[in-house]
C-alpha cells in the first residue's frame, strides 16, 4: 500500500495591506498537493510580519511540527517567503533534510526530494558559506582600518557594578538568559563576565 504523503504549506505576508493575501500564495500550493496527491495536514501562515524578523510564530509551530515527524514534506511559494536570509535558509534546509523532511518551493522549482534539487541545495550552500567569507573579509578589514586609525576596536567591558551583579543574580541561581534580560545586557557579556573570577576575589 502507498504511503500517504503529509504536507504542510507555509505562506507569508508583510503587510495586511497593500493587497498582499496569503490565499493567493496557498491557492496554487493546495493545487499542486492534489495533483501529486499529498495529504494536507496543516496550513501556517505569517500574516503582516517582515522577512527580516526573527520570530515568526507560524514558522515556529511549523519547525516544531516538523521535529516531531509530524510531516513529510513542507511546501512552500517561493524561497523569500521562507528564508529570512541565505544563511538561515540553508540551515533550515540541513535541519530538514536531517530529519528526513522534504521541501519544495514552488515558484524556484526546487523540489529537495529529486536529485536534482538536493544539486541546487549543494549549490545553494556554496553561495552561503560564499557570503559569509566576503562578510569575514569585510570586517577584518574594517578592523585593521580602525587600528590603523587609532580607533579601538572590540567591545567595551561593562561597569564593574554590573559585573559585579552578574555574579551576584548567577550564585541565586538565576538563568543566564533571565540576567542578560534583568541587566539589560547581551547574553555575550554575561557569558564573558562569569568566564571571569568575581571582583576582589
Amino acid at each position: 500500500m502507498k504511503k500517504e504523503i503529509r504536507a504542510a504549506l507555509y505562506a507569508r505576508c508583510s503587510t495586511h495591506d497593500k493587497g498582499q493575501d496569503p490565499e493567493l500564495q496557498l491557492i496554487p500550493l493546495r493545487e499542486y498537493c492534489q495533483r501529486r496527491g499529498f495529504i494536507i495536514i496543516g496550513e501556517y501562515v505569517d500574516n503582516g510580519i517582515s522577512g527580516a524578523k526573527d520570530r515568526r510564530p507560524q514558522l515556529d509551530r511549523l519547525l516544531e511540527s516538523a521535529r516531531k515527524r509530524k510531516v513529510d514534506v513542507i511546501i512552500v511559494w517561493k524561497l523569500d517567503r521562507f528564508g529570512r536570509s541565505l544563511k538561515q535558509l540553508v540551515t533550515v534546509l540541513d535541519e530538514l533534510s536531517s530529519l528526513g523532511i522534504g521541501f519544495i518551493s514552488y515558484q524556484d522549482n526546487l523540489d529537495l526530494t529529486t536529485p536534482q534539487g538536493r544539486l541546487m541545495f549543494h549549490i545553494i550552500g556554496a553561495m552561503a558559506e560564499f557570503e559569509r567569507e566576503l562578510i569575514r573579509e569585510r570586517v577584518k578589514a574594517g578592523i585593521v582600518n580602525a587600528k590603523k586609525k587609532g580607533i579601538r576596536v572590540g567591545r567595551r567591558r561593562l561597569p564593574q557594578i554590573t559585573q559585579m551583579r552578574v555574579h551576584e543574580l548567577r550564585q541565586e541561581g538565576l538563568p543566564l538568559r533571565k540576567i542578560s534580560e534583568r541587566l539589560d545586557i547581551s547574553l555575550g557579556s554575561v557569558h564573558k563576565t562569569l568566564s571571569i573570577s568575581p571582583l576582589g576575589t
